[in-house]
C-alpha cells in the first residue's frame, strides 16, 4: 500500500463513529476495505472477520486483532431543560470532558452537533472554579430548550450513543496525524495494510483477522472472536498510550517517532515471552525502531485471546498521544513500522516456529 493510501486509511477510520457498543460503522467500512483480500463476516455483536483468501485450513491458525471501537458516551436520560444526562462508555478522566465538542446518534440514524455544557465562569463560586468535575453533574447541550424538544423534535431519549466531534488531519511536513479516536482506529487501518502487503503471498499459516468490539469496556469482543477462530497464535494491534511527554526520558518506553511498542506486561496481560523476544529480534533484524513496555495500568484484547487457550500472544502498539481525549497524535512512519513489522513475523512462521513459543511440546 503506497503511503498516500495509508495517510486516507487512517483518516478515513479516524473520521468513522463507534463508540463501545455502537460500532456498526466501522463494521461496514472494514468490511469494504477488507474484501478484496478474503472473506468477511459480521456477527451480532459487530465483530468483524476475514479469512485470509489464500488459506487452506490445513496450517496454523494466526489471529490478528485490533478493536473497532473507541471511548465515548451513552445517554441515560433527558433533564428536564432538555439538556442530556450521559455515562461514559470506557475509561474518561472527568477533567478532559467539559466544554468538548459531541454527536449524538439519535433514534432516526442521524448525528445531532451538542456540547458537555459547562457553566461560564461568571458564575461559578472560587470552590467551583477549582473543583473537579463529576460526570454524574455533567450535561450534554444539543441546543434544545426543554425535554419535550429533545425527545420528540430531536428524536434523543435514553440509549442514544455520543462521540467526539473532530475531524482527523495530516500534515505532510511532519508526518503527523491529529485527530480522534486513534485508539485503535489506527489498528484497525494496520490490519488492512498488513492483508494487502501479503496478497498473494504463500505462507505457512493460515490467517484469520478480527476487529473486535467493546475493548473499552472489558475486552468483550475479543472474547467471542478468540473462540470463533480458536487460534494457534496471536498478534494484537493496539493503539498505546504515550509517555513522552510527562515521563523522565529514562522510563518513557512509548514515544512518537520511536517505533511501535512491544508490551511486555499491563494489568490484564503479561506477553508470552518466548514471542514477545522473536518480535524484538526480528524488528532488530530488519531495522525497524521499536520500544518494549511494561505498564502498570490498561487492558487489552491480548489478554482474552492468550488466556482462552494458551496461544501464544503479543501486542504490537502504534504510540498515540493524548489517549481518551477528544485529540489526538500519531505519526505515520510508527503506523508503517508497526505494519511492518507483523508482516515479517508473519512471513517468517510455520508449525516449528509456532510450537518453540510453547517451549517445544
Amino acid at each position: 500500500m503506497q503511503a498516500a493510501e495509508e495517510i486516507q486509511l487512517v483518516k478515513d477510520f479516524s473520521n468513522l463513529n463507534g463508540a463501545s457498543g455502537f460500532e456498526m460503522e466501522v463494521a461496514r467500512f472494514f468490511q469494504k476495505k477488507m474484501a478484496p483480500y478474503g472473506t468477511t463476516k459480521i456477527d451480532g455483536m459487530f465483530n468483524s472477520y476475514v479469512q485470509r483468501r489464500e488459506n487452506n485450513g490445513h496450517r496454523p491458525v494466526v489471529q490478528m486483532d485490533a478493536h473497532a471501537d473507541s471511548v465515548g458516551f451513552i445517554t441515560q436520560a433527558v433533564r428536564p431543560n432538555g439538556l442530556l444526562k450521559f455515562v461514559p462508555l470506557g475509561g474518561w478522566a472527568p477533567t478532559n470532558i467539559p466544554a468538548m465538542r459531541v454527536r449524538v446518534r439519535n433514534r432516526a440514524g442521524q448525528y445531532i452537533t451538542g456540547v458537555v455544557a459547562t457553566k461560564p465562569p461568571h458564575f461559578m463560586s472560587d470552590a467551583e472554579k477549582n473543583a473537579v468535575p463529576k460526570i454524574e453533574d455533567l450535561s450534554i447541550d444539543v441546543g434544545s430548550t426543554s425535554r419535550e424538544e429533545t425527545i420528540n423534535d430531536f428524536q434523543i431519549d435514553t440509549g442514544c450513543p455520543i462521540v467526539v466531534d473532530a475531524d482527523c488531519e495530516y500534515f505532510a511536513n511532519t508526518r503527523m496525524f491529529f485527530g480522534k479516536d486513534f485508539d485503535n482506529r489506527v489498528g484497525a487501518a494496520a490490519l488492512v495494510d498488513v492483508l494487502d502487503n501479503l496478497q498473494g503471498q504463500d505462507l505457512n499459516v493460515d490467517l484469520s483477522v478480527a476487529l473486535s468490539t467493546q475493548e473499552e469496556v472489558g475486552t468483550r469482543g475479543a472474547q467471542v472472536t478468540v473462540r470463533n477462530i480458536d487460534p494457534d497464535l496471536a498478534i494484537v494491534f493496539e493503539g498505546c498510550p504515550c509517555d513522552d511527554t510527562f515521563s523522565p526520558s529514562w522510563l518513557a518506553q512509548t514515544g512518537l517517532k520511536r517505533g511501535p511498542m512491544l508490551r511486555d506486561m499491563d494489568t490484564s496481560f503479561i506477553a508470552n515471552p518466548l514471542f514477545e523476544q522473536y518480535a524484538d529480534d526480528i524488528a532488530t533484524k530488519n531495522g525497524i525502531p521499536h520500544t518494549r513496555s511494561v505498564r502498570t495500568g490498561g487492558g487489552v484484547n491480548g489478554a482474552p485471546i492468550l488466556y482462552y487457550r494458551g496461544a501464544p500472544t503479543i501486542v504490537i502498539g502504534i504510540p498515540v498521544r493524548y489517549e481518551h481525549t477528544a485529540f489526538n497524535w500519531a505519526c505515520l512512519d510508527d503506523f508503517q513500522n508497526a505494519v511492518q513489522l507483523a508482516v515479517k513475523i508473519i512471513q517468517s512462521l510455520d508449525a516449528s516456529v509456532i510450537s518453540s513459543f510453547n517451549g517445544g511440546n
